[in-house]
């Protein structure tokens, strides 16, 4: 008879505990660090009246540069107004000399139009010319105030031109 074998009784693994890897006790930030004492604290901080001095001057330099700035500005705009004017005017003379030709083209009453436009186009390149730039932009600023639909028109306008005269300008280069 051949023996039967009893199982063995399973062998439980024995549990296993969470082993906490042997490292050197943490140390606070406080304990790595001495502490200051109130006066080094008191001696590194600048003095009341040295921070005072580094803020004028601070103030004093970026008032400069906000003048220097301003003054800039100006500048350019004054330029660009004169460029305007000349522009302004330039367009004046090409209307009052194309007067002319639509006087034989299209008739003597159409050439009257075009010289009665190039009269207003002159007129506000007169008055462009004798308003410093502080005056046209507050001009400005009212017509936009008195008719915003007619002014974003008028920029909508302006910018399609513009993006075609530089849209252009780029292929022939």
């Amino acid at each position: 008879m051949a023996e039967t074998a009893k199982p063995e009784a399973a062998v439980k693994p024995a549990p296993k505990t969470a082993a906490k890897p042997k490292t050197a006790p943490k140390k606070s930030v406080s304990a790595t660090k001495p502490k200051a004492s109130a006066k080094a604290v008191a001696k590194a901080a600048p003095h009341k009246g040295k921070t005072e001095d580094v803020k004028n001057k601070v103030k004093s330099d970026m008032n400069d540069f906000k003048a220097k700035a301003t003054e800039s500005a100006k500048a350019a705009a004054e330029k660009g107004k004169d460029r305007a004017t000349e522009a302004v005017g330039s367009i004046g003379k090409l209307i009052r000399d194309s007067a002319a030709t639509i006087d034989d083209n299209v008739g003597k009453q159409y050439g009257d139009y075009a010289r009665s436009a190039a009269d207003m186009v002159e007129g506000f390149a007169g008055k462009m010319d004798a308003k410093d730039v502080d005056a046209l932009a507050e001009d400005a600023r009212q017509f936009v105030r008195k008719s915003p639909a007619v002014a974003i028109g008028a920029a909508a306008a302006i910018g399609f031109v513009l993006a075609r005269l530089v849209r252009s300008g780029g292929k022939d280069a």
